[in-house]
């Protein structure tokens, strides 16, 4: 016959093991952000987690991180939303136009259409050259990063990413 004290050791491991498959079952069904897709109504991509992400990127790459800037999101996040409305992709060199008028020197930009998570975006940037040129762009100290889903579109969600060297103080 098992002692009490062997007894109670059991119990206690088993609702451990329990308490630990819970925390377990959560973690496997919360995706992580990176993968969540925005072609969703309300959607839209986590720029802290795309700054990481990229940031991370360029570390392994000998360049310092980006830091999320106000005036570049909010340049990026009005740019997706007219291709969104327009249901076409800009011109990258049409977006550094508007960030120089916005007073922003040193601009660089990425604008896609059709990736559905921050993932697929990051790997299509990075396999092309021109896009990767921009997320490594020596000279880039901040950056802004916005999408905007277009529901009837062949796209559905449209992206920007704007870095752009310090700015004049």
């Amino acid at each position: 016959m098992p002692r009490t004290r062997d007894v109670a050791a059991r119990i206690a491991l088993v609702g451990a093991l329990t308490a630990l498959a819970a925390c377990t079952e959560e973690r496997v069904a919360e995706k992580p952000r990176f993968y969540q897709s925005l072609a969703a109504p309300g959607a839209a991509v986590d720029s802290a987690s795309a700054a990481g992400m990229i940031s991370a990127y360029r570390r392994n790459h000998g360049l310092a991180p980006l830091a999320l800037d106000e005036t570049l999101q909010g340049v990026a996040a009005a740019e997706a939303e007219a291709m969104a409305a327009a249901d076409r992709p800009a011109s990258a060199d049409t977006l550094k136009a508007k960030l120089a008028a916005a007073g922003v020197a040193g601009a660089s930009a990425n604008i896609s259409a059709g990736y559905h998570t921050l993932a697929e975006a990051f790997s299509g940037w990075r396999d092309s050259p021109a896009h990767n040129r921009v997320m490594l762009d020596p000279a880039a100290t901040r950056m802004g990063i916005a999408t905007a889903f277009a529901p009837g579109s062949k796209y559905k969600v449209y992206w920007v990413l704007a870095v752009a060297a310090p700015a004049a103080r």
